[in-house]
């Protein structure tokens, strides 16, 4: 399966609730991929907007469009993951796109020669609402990436992991800020080979979480890290964390 393996087919899945303002953006991006074997995967949680009106002019590039209720964020990108049927599974929220219009070319051109990888991941840049470079993320891909990587963290946004479909279990719904964290962990836990593409993959819209949610987000990271990793290992790479919630009761 070397040199000569197919194509493998990429499943694209949005997830979207009143993306009305965002979604065009992530649409364009995914159609003018020069990659073409493509499932697009649209999951709208019964948008209220425009949202669908939007899609529908694309409904010809999207494979699967279903728009439902839903239990939030996790629960429908398990919905996508179930209906998935590419190889590789790549989740792009409403508002982000890959940084060019070859790159899932690139990431595919970087395997040639190798067999096919459990997980593919690269570099994430920050754009405004206009698209406008920012900055790189904060946290950059490690060169050699394990599941041992993201006690430090979560070194590769989520949008830039790209991993076999036949190694994803369900995001676990009793995580309501930080599954994806968890998700990437169990995934990186299984897989043999893990790739990194030394591409910049994805254009992430930087809109910034509530300081609220913040803080709720970090207490589940914490939580994530110490089933993975034990309680000792996460205080010893936290432990500015930990002061921090120790010291600034109320906060």
């Amino acid at each position: 399966m070397h040199n000569n393996h197919p194509l493998p087919t990429l499943s694209i899945i949005t997830v979207t609730y009143n993306a009305e303002q965002v979604l065009e953006t992530t649409l364009q991006s995914v159609i003018s991929q020069t990659y073409h074997h493509i499932e697009y995967i649209l999951i709208d949680g019964a948008s209220k907007d425009r949202t669908l009106a939007i899609a529908e002019k694309y409904r010809d590039r999207i494979q699967l469009l279903i728009s439902e209720p839903d239990g939030g964020l996790y629960d429908a990108m398990n919905k996508g993951i179930a209906l998935a049927t590419g190889e590789y599974v790549c989740f792009l929220n409403a508002g982000d796109s890959f940084h060019q219009d070859d790159t899932l070319q690139q990431m595919m051109q970087s395997i040639k020669g190798r067999e096919l990888p459990d997980v593919l991941y690269g570099e994430t840049a920050l754009v405004d609402g206009k698209g406008h470079f920012l900055r790189m993320r904060r946290l950059s891909a490690p060169e050699v990436l394990t599941w041992k990587s993201f006690r430090q963290g979560m070194l590769v946004c989520h949008q830039a992991f790209i991993a076999r479909r036949t190694l994803m279990q369900p995001y676990n719904l009793n995580y309501r800020y930080s599954a994806d964290f968890d998700w990437c962990i169990r995934i990186l836990k299984k897989a043999k080979t893990i790739h990194n593409t030394h591409l910049t993959l994805i254009d992430y819209l930087d809109e910034g979480m509530t300081t609220q949610n913040r803080k709720a987000s970090l207490m589940e990271r914490f939580r994530i890290m110490m089933h993975h990793y034990g309680l000792w290992s996460t205080v010893m790479h936290h432990a500015w964390f930990v002061f921090r919630l120790l010291t600034k009761p109320g906060q």
